[in-house]
């Protein structure tokens, strides 16, 4: 195989397509060409996938940069504390009227999503016939199509440095999420709540921002090998590893969105992405918690949805390959398919390991900034807003057309300038694995104290990352506190 003619079809197609086809000969030789095209660029993009979408995480620890976000709100200081409920309490009174809120909420996304796949009527959510709490919750949970592991918990998670002397008892991560072990998960103190107990809005939802990466996405596609994947009608995992429990998640918190239109012609599952949908789902609920007087469960849901809004605010997650060009992706693969795979498995391994290493500064930094403000005091006032005109205002089109399309735009600088600030063993070398080393690393720390220019470059790339999270989480509650 003459490997150039990959990377001179990519640029010739357009033109060969729009010259008059004069003979057999010349469209079967462009047919060939084309299709060598598409096959080259989805089996790139599939391996890009299927390993950059193991660490399926945006922000490690989105609670950590909620609250901050949130408490630059002063619509929100006056709001008096809710009382906390179980699930089952708010689906025994709110049931009935669930499902009419659900059945629109169907209608909505089978007419706005695009690919949505269309929840199966066998899932419709009703109430008669339920004998008790444990079935009512059990429809409420496949009519939403989350994992019924979940353990949907009463609890908070406590901010760094933070108090413990509110008579919470702690409660241990095994009880929060579903994953069987998780660094950053493992390294949160919770606490604890008890129903009908009060407790402050903002801690509510940014306890619950972090919640969808505790196993709410897990195991929901058919060739999963579980229950709820055989029936949840998402079809086959589009990308990702389906034998690996975190990476199945990750095509609900990614939005491939903004890529360019040959990927899309190669590529058509990655618009197979649907955090639009679990945004526009919990955003629903909420509103309709809110509007009955279940002032808990709309700031639970409310986070549910921050969580995928702020996961499309980072760049690994709007952008397959940040700073691989489309040619360069025909072309390493090419090399794969003629038998060289190591430009391939380069290049999927290194992109791994940044999103790993950026997610590991962005958490140690806040964690310093919550003990220390001075640490980290740009970086809370990126979130804060500070220095900003105004936030920006939201709608449904928002996800799309704005925070994955700055995310998406930033994602090649931003992988440069990890490349160039962090230690090249960690993001520069395909021999390391960054999840697998991971424990124990602290770049924020490492940085501060061996390479203090290199921290302030990251934090700079990091800063308006950081205040797009803030803005757009703060333009969706105003958006709620408008409709409710």
């Amino acid at each position: 195989m003459n490997l150039a003619i990959v990377s001179a079809a990519l640029i010739d197609t357009r033109t060969a397509v729009d010259t008059p086809l004069r003979s057999r000969r010349t469209r079967s030789a462009i047919g060939t060409v084309r299709g060598l095209v598409h096959r080259v660029a989805s089996g790139v993009l599939l391996a890009a996938c299927s390993l950059c979408a193991a660490p399926a995480l945006a922000w490690s620890n989105h609670a950590l940069a909620t609250g901050p976000a949130l408490a630059a709100m002063p619509e929100l200081a006056g709001l008096g504390p809710v009382k906390v409920e179980s699930l089952e309490s708010f689906l025994a009174a709110q049931g009935a009227s669930l499902e009419k809120v659900l059945d629109d909420e169907e209608r909505w996304a089978r007419e706005h999503v695009p690919a949505y796949p269309p929840r199966p009527d066998a899932l419709r959510f009703v109430v008669a016939g339920a004998t008790d709490a444990a079935e009512l919750r059990r429809r409420f949970v496949a009519a939403v199509r989350i994992s019924p592991k979940v353990p949907l918990s009463l609890y908070l998670q406590r901010a760094p440095g933070a108090s413990a002397d509110d008579g919470r008892a702690p409660m241990p991560a095994r009880e929060v999420t579903t994953l069987p072990r998780d660094n950053a998960v493992d390294a949160v103190k919770f606490a604890a709540l008890r129903e009908g107990e009060q407790v402050s809005p903002i801690e509510v939802a940014a306890t619950a921002s972090d919640e969808p990466d505790y196993g709410l996405d897990i195991g929901l596609w058919e060739d999963n090998g579980t229950p709820q994947g055989r029936v949840y009608g998402f079809g086959k995992q589009p990308f990702g590893n389906p034998a690996l429990d975190f990476g199945t998640q990750a095509p609900f918190h990614m939005g491939f969105y903004h890529e360019s239109k040959i990927i899309y012609a190669a590529a058509g599952f990655l618009k197979r992405t649907w955090p639009e949908y679990r945004i526009h789902l919990w955003k629903t609920l909420a509103l309709h918690a809110f509007r009955t007087g279940h002032d808990y469960w709309g700031w639970r849901f409310a986070g549910w949805a921050m969580h995928y809004l702020q996961d499309l605010a980072q760049p690994y997650h709007a952008r397959v390959l940040p700073d691989v060009s489309t040619v360069r992706m025909l072309w390493i693969n090419a090399l794969y398919m003629a038998g060289w795979p190591d430009a391939r498995n380069r290049a999927v391994t290194l992109v791994s390991n940044r999103h790993l290493a950026f997610e590991n500064f962005q958490r140690t930094a806040m964690l310093a900034g919550h003990h220390e403000r001075g640490r980290a005091a740009a970086l809370f006032d990126a979130l804060a807003g500070a220095g900003a005109a105004a936030d920006p205002k939201y709608d449904d089109d928002t996800p799309r057309a704005a925070v994955s399309l700055r995310s998406s735009g930033a994602a090649d600088a931003l992988d440069r300038t990890i490349a160039a600030s962090l230690p090249a063993r960690y993001v520069s070398d395909p021999s390391f694995e960054f999840g697998a080393s991971e424990r124990g690393i602290d770049l924020f720390a490492s940085l501060s104290r061996d390479d203090p220019a290199g921290r302030d470059a990251l934090a700079r790339a990091l800063a308006p990352r950081l205040a797009d999270f803030g803005a757009f989480t703060r333009a969706f509650v105003r958006s709620l506190l408008a409709a409710r």
